[in-house]
């Protein structure tokens, strides 16, 4: 599974779909879920007070280096986080960190 089967390329932005386990020991990508079709991201942050949601942002604009905000699922592990910029250096850097 590669970074084009989970991303959607909007105008001037690209849309992930993840999927967030909060509490971890680590923050990062973890690969991908086939059967849910999304990537698998790892937050150290617990899911109070949108605390894993600007994690997940957070963590996105490092990977990227491009603004990133949650724009679906702020109550669901299943998220939707949209990155502005330019789509294919985002699905490079996106590829990237999760085959890195």
């Amino acid at each position: 599974m590669r970074a084009s089967d989970v991303c959607r390329v909007r105008d001037g932005c690209v849309e992930v779909d993840v999927s967030v386990s909060p509490r971890s020991n680590r923050s990062g990508p973890d690969g991908y879920d086939e059967w849910r079709r999304r990537m698998n991201v790892r937050v150290k942050a617990p899911p109070l007070d949108g605390r894993a949601n600007r994690e997940v942002a957070e963590l996105f604009r490092e990977i990227t280096g491009c603004r990133s905000e949650v724009t679906a699922g702020q109550t669901s592990r299943q998220k939707t986080v949209t990155v502005h910029g330019d789509p294919g250096a985002i699905m490079a850097s996106l590829e990237a960190a999760v085959d890195g």
